[in-house]
């Protein structure tokens, strides 16, 4: 099946299947000292990185031949398709630099937007045995329960992650009404961590990409939870990197709140 005759149920078994074995390829890499290169100078891609993202392409292209293709990996300019009505979004290994660490929190993340808006997504976190999915016509899950945002607060800090950067002015303007968390190395996963509970919010720097985010803005949608900035602006998918500041995600009742403190710390 292809095009519109294709439905959400069935991209998000064959994002499942494919995710699964991409996280299985990245472990043949993992911990083992793969051949790292740099690109722009400062951001690490491992062989590791460059398998997944075949395997992913050859799979999904396969199968979805109407599809268009956006991947971390692929060359500058290069969006095949992505003026078809669907389109995968691909981040072959997020958290790339936790993955050489040979860290657990890194992920393989893959979405379906339509008409650009994500529709079917899907985590895989091999290292952890976690998985996350959704469709936007169903509920957000993680190995096969349900998944949801943590309630607002009562009592207790607020748990944020967020970049080393804004963490200073974070405790100089809340004190201890929240707890400063570190920073998750994978935002797609950091996201996750957000839906599923276990934080309560997080701040996103500039310059992230569609592919670090696609799969797990919907996760988190469907957990009960938003992705915005500081104003309540929604992603804007194929902009460009540039384009967009900081990014706030948590529970829709803490919107107001997580809002108010990225308008304080990010001014």
């Amino acid at each position: 099946m292809d095009g519109f005759s294709t439905s959400l149920a069935d991209d998000l078994a064959l994002l499942k299947e494919a995710a699964c074995r991409g996280g299985a390829i990245a472990m043949t890499y993992f911990q083992r000292d793969p051949q790292v290169w740099y690109k722009n100078g400062t951001s690490p891609v491992s062989e590791a990185d460059y398998a997944v993202d075949r395997a992913l392409e050859e799979a999904l292209s396969t199968a979805r031949p109407g599809y268009g293709w956006v991947s971390e990996e692929m060359q500058d300019g290069d969006r095949a398709g992505t003026e078809r009505h669907r389109v995968f979004v691909v981040d072959p290994i997020d958290g790339t630099r936790a993955f050489l660490r040979g860290e657990d929190v890194w992920c393989v993340s893959i979405a379906v937007l339509e008409a650009g808006v994500p529709v079917a997504g899907v985590l895989h976190v091999p290292v952890r045995g976690e998985t996350f999915e959704a469709t936007a016509d169903g509920p957000a899950l993680i190995n096969g329960a349900p998944c949801r945002v943590s309630e607002a607060p009562a009592g207790r800090q607020m748990r944020l992650s967020v970049p080393d950067s804004m963490r200073k002015r974070l405790r100089a303007r809340e004190g201890e009404a929240v707890e400063a968390l570190p920073v998750v190395p994978s935002l797609a996963y950091r996201l996750a961590l957000v839906a599923s509970g276990r934080l309560d919010g997080t701040l996103v720097r500039p310059r992230a990409n569609d592919w670090d985010v696609a799969a797990a803005d919907l996760i988190l949608e469907r957990a009960g939870g938003f992705f915005a900035d500081a104003e309540g602006g929604r992603w804007r998918y194929g902009d460009a990197a540039t384009s967009h500041g900081v990014m706030v995600a948590g529970p829709l009742g803490l919107a107001p709140r997580l809002r108010d403190i990225a308008r304080g710390i990010a001014a």
